[in-house]
């Protein structure tokens, strides 16, 4: 069995490093388990290439762990395409289909750790207004599931918490910073809710200064909750042989 990390791929070289990071960070946590990475785009190795190698050293079965945070259209539509794709021609290769990392209370769990990291204490938390800054989509069904992250998470202390977007919806990240200062609110920290850097975590960045936001965290990337997140998923997948994506002949 081996653990294939399906991520989508940056002209930013900082995009591979990170992921890069987030694999070797799961080979740790689970030293008797293979894990690789193949991309979608931009980066290599591609997600056939991965499957192919994998096939010709004899491994049977793989469990894809789509590095997404929603179920948008790369999840719904690129990496289902990609998978079957990989494995047309190869029947004696058994892959299956995690589902997407969020959401999930180990990923506000991240948010949280960056947030600390970037100097929030928990003492500034009933003053501090955080905007919760996606890479963004058009999907509707990505849009409600980031608003009901960012009210719930609302609900454990902080002043408030408000969805925003790189692309494809609005708010984006420096409207929200300026919505919570018109609010009233004290402190406003930006909370990017991405893995890995890239061109739209970098417009998240560059928002969030133009608008003067006190506190600016960092990506995800390979967060210890991020890494039992995926393996969460691993497992998952493995007692749900519904999500199998092709079977041996």
């Amino acid at each position: 069995m081996a653990l294939l990390l399906v991520a989508h791929g940056s002209r930013d070289p900082r995009h591979a490093a990170t992921v890069a990071a987030l694999r070797a960070a799961l080979a740790a946590r689970r030293p008797g388990l293979r894990v690789e990475v193949g991309f979608l785009d931009f980066c290599a190795p591609g997600v056939g290439q991965v499957l192919s190698r994998l096939e010709a050293e004899g491994v049977r079965e793989v469990v894809a762990v789509p590095l997404l945070l929603t179920r948008a259209f790369h999840a719904k539509s690129d990496v289902p395409a990609a998978l079957a794709r990989a494995v047309a021609g190869r029947p004696g290769l058994a892959v299956r289909r995690a589902g997407v990392l969020g959401p999930s209370e180990l990923l506000v769990a991240a948010l949280e750790r960056r947030l600390r990291e970037a100097g929030v204490r928990d003492a500034d938390r009933g003053a501090t207004g955080v905007v919760l800054a996606s890479a963004g989509s058009s999907d509707p069904e990505a849009l409600a599931v980031l608003s009901g992250v960012a009210h719930r998470w609302q609900r454990t202390g902080w002043r408030a918490v408000r969805p925003a977007f790189a692309s494809a919806a609005a708010p984006d990240t420096a409207q929200a910073v300026r919505a919570l200062r018109a609010e009233g609110v004290e402190r406003v920290a930006v909370a990017p809710y991405v893995l890995a850097p890239g061109r739209l975590p970098d417009r998240i960045v560059s928002g969030a200064r133009a608008a003067g936001a006190d506190v600016l965290a960092d990506v995800l990337g390979p967060a210890p909750e991020v890494v039992s997140l995926l393996v969460r998923r691993y497992e998952q997948a493995v007692a749900a042989p519904e999500l199998a994506v092709a079977r041996p002949a």
